[in-house]
């Protein structure tokens, strides 16, 4: 496999994910403090906006891409700071969901998107399975066998996996959540962080909110629940993570509130 760093001109913003110009060279994916001793491992699915120069372009115009279709904004800043305050690793992609989704099974309909909150993808219009192929080489499985090697590292590992939501997608309600906490079948250490956020009154917090916490083949599905691992799957609402300020605050409050969970479940 190959072994990708983190590519400074893409790592150095230093936390707000947003348009930059083109890394060189380009990897689809970045481990950030590989050597960090951490059983903690942070995962950033949707981390950028990036179109791979291979591709072009996806036929949407500027202002498309720097929505929340694009990538989970604000995602990238807050895995990197909580990754440095938990002295754990981070793992992220550095493709645009749109291209492919990396928190899909291969097999799921949604894995290329070509509608998306009202918006149509045109280079996805007319998709072949070459293309599809080709995308799962070039970007999908590498950042896949990435997350595998690194929680691999050691028999213990905490998978964290940050997303950011918007805080209303067209025509549908606003959304209440500050934050949410999503998990499937083994739900110790997401009930544990709930019961921990929740202590916090003036936050609503969601559970399976504002997205189901299961989707079979996703990142999670495939890197802990079949392999028993703790994990949860953390969900930021967009307009407060959209500074390095609101990206710093919230690290700080999951790397106390992750720890404290943590504890409750295995206690020292």
């Amino acid at each position: 496999m190959p072994r990708f760093e983190s590519v400074p001109s893409a790592v150095n913003l230093p936390y707000v994910a947003r348009v930059t110009e083109e890394p060189i060279p380009y990897a689809p994916y970045h481990i950030i403090g590989r050597d960090r001793p951490s059983r903690w491992l942070i995962t950033c699915d949707h981390a950028t906006n990036r179109v791979p120069p291979d591709i072009g372009t996806l036929g949407l115009p500027a202002e498309d891409m720097a929505r929340h279709i694009a990538y989970d904004i604000g995602a990238l800043g807050v895995s990197l700071a909580l990754g440095a305050l938990l002295d754990a690793p981070v793992v992220h992609s550095d493709f645009s969901r749109l291209v492919i989704d990396p928190n899909r099974g291969e097999d799921d309909p949604t894995l290329i998107m070509q509608l998306y909150d009202g918006t149509i993808i045109p280079a996805n219009r007319a998709m072949n399975d070459a293309e599809r192929e080709r995308r799962l080489n070039a970007y999908y499985r590498p950042y896949d066998a990435a997350l595998a090697q690194m929680t691999a590292r050691r028999e213990d590992t905490i998978i964290v996996s940050i997303h950011s939501f918007t805080p209303q997608l067209n025509g549908r309600p606003k959304r209440p959540w500050e934050v949410g906490v999503l998990f499937a079948h083994d739900d110790r250490l997401s009930r544990a962080l709930i019961a921990e956020l929740a202590r916090d009154e003036s936050l609503t917090v969601g559970i399976n909110e504002p997205y189901a916490g299961h989707l079979p083949g996703d990142a999670v599905d495939r890197h802990a629940l079949r392999q028993g691992r703790h994990n949860t799957l953390i969900e930021l609402r967009q307009d407060l993570i959209g500074d390095v300020k609101g990206q710093k605050h919230w690290a700080d409050v999951l790397q106390d509130t992750l720890q404290a969970a943590l504890e409750e479940i295995e206690p020292s």
